[in-house]
């Protein structure tokens, strides 16, 4: 399908942008050119193209992509970092990227604008198809970088979720025109306003560019309240919304109200945390559905509501096509045939103090066996919390790092409680883990808790299937389950 304006054509199934890189370029890739909006997932993507090219760039991707960034200067010193042509030794540690900060050294800055870039354009190439990239509200050091990077790449939407994504549509429009933008940022503690900035001119030369294309931004909400304070005023009115309920995986929305945990660690949700469709369609904004919201007749039934169609995950996140690793991907589905895949809304895992859905499988530090066995260290810590130690010094520190360090840093012992190393975790899912003296991190696997889509794809595809076997069975097309893989392969 030749895909024009992304503004007047909307998809009907935008591919959720999931984990570290489990929706990678060539995920997004494949869903853009069925017609769809692919989405890369903009998390941790510093460490994934660096660790990438320290596996050796298998078929030359990153190289192939940072050819094409517009600072010739920049792509070189990451080469000459972080490439090696043989590959790493595999109880070799990585090279670590430099930690997240309110105001990074200059390589730190260029490398998660570069990084962004390359997994736009990768998701780009070839093709005239819509790719969007998803950025976690949660991890704000990381958005006004990840953002110019997709944005120097030409991505067609951007979809902010984990947080309230009132600051969005500014930092577009000025990342759009390359200039000097600022991001408040929230900083417990704090006697003063906090902010992280970004001046285009510093990496790419003044005047070199033409102004960006502005993509369109979509809000990630769980709520109509929520809607309505975004569309309040011009400033923060979003151009669609994704309507995510609390059945889907990675990141939830918690609870309104007090939260109520059971005995089983899960949040309780009630009636006042369901979106009212209908509320949402008064705005005038185009909307799509996601949460359970993975079947051909939850398709129809989105557009019936008014919605655009469907934002889906978990059938993208266990198909061939995703960055879920082989061995990961394996470990799901097996599970899943088995019946025994189970799903929890673990309401302490993650950092954040968001609830965060997690496959509880052995192997993995989603298991309470394996979360007692995993040695307690923040080092990726892109979910560390800014904290002020006095006016206008800024720290750090994360609930999921060894408690004596975070309590020294002022955090409360009792929220370090079940706090689980989702950095760490979602790196080891899609098959490059952190290693230290030999010892690999395990993977922290997540999906939506309704596997009702999934199973019924496993039922057509029991060798397991590909994004666009997932797009045909969402979309009602005709039976792909015959064709061969390789006419999937990747596009060089």
């Amino acid at each position: 399908m030749a895909v024009q304006d992304a503004r007047t054509a909307l998809p009907t199934v935008i591919q959720g942008g999931m984990g570290a890189a489990v929706s990678d370029w060539n995920l997004a890739k494949q869903v853009a050119m069925a017609g769809q909006l692919g989405v890369v997932s903009g998390t941790a993507l510093d460490s994934v193209v660096v660790r990438r090219l320290q596996d050796g760039d298998p078929g030359g991707h990153m190289r192939r992509a940072l050819e094409h960034f517009p600072v010739p200067g920049v792509s070189q010193w990451i080469l000459e970092r972080y490439y090696k042509p043989e590959g790493r030794e595999p109880d070799q540690a990585y090279l670590p990227v430099p930690n997240l900060t309110m105001n990074p050294v200059s390589k730190s800055r260029d490398l998660m604008v570069a990084s962004a870039f390359v997994e736009v354009w990768l998701a780009k190439e070839g093709h005239d198809g819509l790719v969007g990239i998803n950025i976690l509200e949660k991890i704000q050091l990381a958005i006004v970088p990840a953002l110019y990077g997709a944005m120097l790449a030409g991505v067609d939407y951007v979809l902010v979720g984990a947080g309230i994504p009132s600051k969005l549509p500014r930092l577009i429009d000025q990342l759009s025109r390359h200039e000097h933008t600022s991001m408040e940022v929230h900083v417990d503690g704090a006697t003063q306003t906090y902010a992280t900035s970004l001046d285009p001119s510093a990496i790419v030369p003044a005047g070199t560019l033409a102004p960006l294309k502005r993509p369109m931004f979509l809000a990630i909400i769980s709520s109509h309240p929520l809607a309505a304070y975004l569309t309040k005023e011009q400033a923060t009115t979003p151009d669609g919304f994704v309507v995510e309920g609390h059945v889907a995986g990675g990141h939830n929305t918690p609870p309104r109200g007090r939260m109520q945990i059971t005995e089983q660690g899960e949040p309780v949700y009630g009636s006042r945390d369901e979106a009212d469709f209908s509320k949402i369609a008064k705005y005038g904004l185009p909307f799509w559905i996601a949460g359970a919201y993975a079947t051909p007749e939850h398709v129809q039934e989105a557009k019936a509501l008014g919605a655009a169609g469907v934002q889906v995950g978990t059938i993208f996140a266990l198909s061939s096509d995703s960055g879920t690793s082989p061995e990961n991907r394996g470990k799901l589905l097996s599970a899943l045939s088995e019946d025994r895949l189970e799903v929890k809304t673990d309401a302490l895992a993650s950092p954040t103090g968001f609830p965060f859905k997690v496959a509880e499988l052995d192997g993995t530090t989603g298991t309470p066996e394996g979360y007692a066995a995993r040695t307690r260290i923040c080092d990726l810590a892109y979910l560390r919390t800014p904290f002020e130690r006095s006016p206008g010094k800024v720290g750090y520190r994360c609930p999921s790092e060894p408690e004596d360090d975070y309590v020294r840093k002022g955090g409360e012992l009792d929220n370090t409680v079940g706090r689980k190393c989702l950095c760490n975790g979602l790196m080891a899912t899609i098959g490059m883990p952190q290693v230290r003296q030999g010892i690999k991190e395990d993977p922290l696997l997540t999906l939506g808790s309704d596997l009702t889509a999934a199973k019924e794809l496993l039922r057509r595809h029991p060798q397991g299937w590909n994004a666009t076997q997932a797009l045909d069975y969402l979309l009602g097309g005709p039976e792909l389950a015959q064709a061969p893989r390789e006419s999937m392969a990747l596009a060089q």
